[in-house]
Formats: C-alpha cells, sequence, structure tokens
C-alpha cells in the first residue's frame, strides 16, 4: 500500500569511483528512481558521477552533482524539503552519511523520513559491538572478537584470543583497514592505518582457510523474505572479495549446508530489522557444517551488483 505523505524522495546516488562509492551501485540505484517515478513520487539524487545510469536525463526529477556527504546533503535537504530518503542504494559512503545525518538531527530538524531500513537497524550491522550482541540474543554465531576504540584495546584483545587475529575497521568497505596480524608488531600496523579513518576496530580470531559464503536477502515491511542469490569465493577466508573470484551460486555447499546458511540470513535479517536488500556473510568450516557470521551489510553487496 502506497504511502501518500511521500511525494517527494531524496536518494544518495552511487557517488565517485573510489572506496565506498563505485559504479555498480549504479544499477539498485537506478533501479529505485525508476520504481518511484512508477509511483508518481517527485525524486531528488544527489551524485556526483556523471557516467552513471542515473544520472541520465530522464531517470531522477531533480539531480545534484555533489559529493555524498553531510554538509551538502543537509543543503539539498533544505533547498528540495524531501519527505523522505533512501540511504541503502549508494554504497558504503551513503549508508555512513545516513547515520551522520541522524547522528547530528539533520533528519529531524528538516522533518525527513528514512524509507527502508532504519538508521538503528544500519547501526546495529555497522557498529561491530552492537553486531555482535544483537546476534547474541538469537544464538547465532559470531566469530571471538573484541570491539577496540584505541591501540591499547587492540593490544590487550589481540592478548586475550591469541594470534593470529584479523583487525577489521568498522564503517568501511573494500577491507580498507582489515587485515591479518600474526603478532603485535603486525597488530600495530594494521590499528595506526585502522583508526585513521574508522572510530572503532574489531579484533577477532583469525580463521584463515574456511570458506567465504555470501546469501542476498531482500525483505519488505510485511515481513516477506527471499534470498536473491547466494555466492561463494574462489579463494578460502583471507583473500580479499575484491581481490578474488565470486562465483554465483556457491558450487561446493551441499544441499544441507546451503539451506542451513540460507535459514540463517533470513533469521538474521528478520531480528535486525532490515527493510530492502542486504547480504550476510559466512566463513564455513570446510570440514564440518561449523560457521561464524562475519558481516551484514544493509544495502546491495558490490559482488551482487555486478551479476
Amino acid at each position: 500500500m502506497k504511502d501518500e505523505s511521500i511525494k517527494k524522495v531524496l536518494i544518495l546516488g552511487s557517488g565517485a569511483l573510489k572506496i565506498g562509492e563505485a559504479g555498480e551501485f549504479d544499477y539498485s540505484g537506478s533501479q529505485a528512481l525508476k520504481a518511484l517515478r512508477e509511483e508518481g513520487v517527485s525524486t531528488v539524487l544527489i551524485n556526483p558521477n556523471i557516467a552513471t545510469v542515473q544520472t541520465s536525463e530522464g531517470v531522477a526529477d531533480q539531480i545534484y552533482f555533489l559529493p555524498v556527504q553531510p554538509y551538502f546533503v543537509e543543503r539539498v535537504i533544505a533547498k528540495e524539503r524531501p519527505d523522505g530518503i533512501l540511504l541503502s542504494f549508494g554504497g558504503q559512503t551513503a549508508l555512513n552519511c545516513g547515520v551522520e545525518l541522524d547522528r547530528t538531527g539533520v533528519l529531524k530538524k528538516y522533518g525527513v523520513r528514512v524509507l527502508g531500513t532504519p538508521v538503528k537497524a544500519i547501526m546495529n550491522t555497522e557498529d561491530r559491538e552492537l553486531f555482535v550482541e544483537r546476534l547474541d540474543e538469537i544464538n547465532v554465531k559470531t566469530i571471538k572478537s573484541e570491539a577496540c576504540e584505541n591501540i591499547q584495546q587492540a593490544r590487550a584483545a589481540a592478548k586475550t584470543l591469541g594470534y593470529p587475529v584479523i583487525v577489521r575497521a568498522a564503517y568501511a568497505l573494500g577491507g580498507l583497514g582489515s587485515g591479518f596480524a600474526d603478532n603485535e608488531e603486525e597488530l600495530n600496523t594494521l590499528c595506526e592505518k585502522a583508526f585513521s579513518f574508522s572510530p572503532q576496530v574489531l579484533v577477532e580470531k583469525s580463521l584463515k582457510g574456511w570458506k567465504e559464503i555470501e546469501y542476498e536477502v531482500v525483505r519488505d515491511r510485511y515481513d516477506n523474505c527471499i534470498t536473491v542469490c547466494n555466492m561463494e569465493n574462489f579463494d578460502p577466508l583471507g583473500i580479499h572479495t575484491g581481490e578474488s573470484i565470486v562465483i554465483a551460486p556457491s558450487q561446493t555447499l551441499t544441499n544441507s549446508e546451503y539451506h542451513k546458511l540460507r535459514a540463517l540470513s533470513i533469521k538474521i535479517v528478520r531480528h535486525i530489522g532490515i527493510v530492502g536488500e542486504c547480504n550476510v556473510q559466512y566463513a564455513f568450516d570446510p570440514q564440518s557444517e561449523d560457521y561464524r557470521v562475519i558481516e551484514v551489510n544493509a544495502r546491495l553487496s558490490r559482488s551482487s551488483a555486478c551479476k
């Protein structure tokens, strides 16, 4: 049922060709703009990249060739006064921008409703500590880890967990600031890099050699869920997706393994409260049916966007 109070919607677009923003998100954003047009909703797009489909004439009603950053987005909101905003169609940069707009009260100030996945759910997936807490509530396994906000905490966590460990930066895309550390010297180097652009890192026990599996899930606000596809990295955990080959659908999972991870994906997405598209990434033990959830992204993944 269409919400008649939503007359104009702002979409944060795919942005420049750099980590956190990229042309592959052009597809999801273009589809969203087309869907809104079919519903008779006026659309405003922020996207500095002229080499995209979504910035072509006739796709959006109004286009601003501006960076997807809170400073510029607030000024577009002040001018256009949209009723709603979509955050999950522009990659990681758009998600981070939306969280910041909510945190600073900009969305509330101008009465802009977040459509699709709520900001609280985005924060539950992006903040590593909150993420683990949420999945613990439904007894879903995550990699043993500790969220750290400074180098001293990271060193203590690594000693507790035992080397080797993996360091992951929160609110990042493309493995930025992430990597394996076999000792404290390597940990210091990784953390110095990660903390330069992220307020939080996750130090977790290494599962190097496990399979890396991913499920694309779409959920609507009525709680209907579908798994659009599942994927398998050609390389095991430890080689980033961007430097590996991704195969869809997975080729080495048994029927039992496939359905086990599929059911878990739907359970996770429902519990977190995603509305729209998202992906769930797993580490899966090739010697058993043991698994760990690596992360959930409240947006399309780069892998499936390129399909």
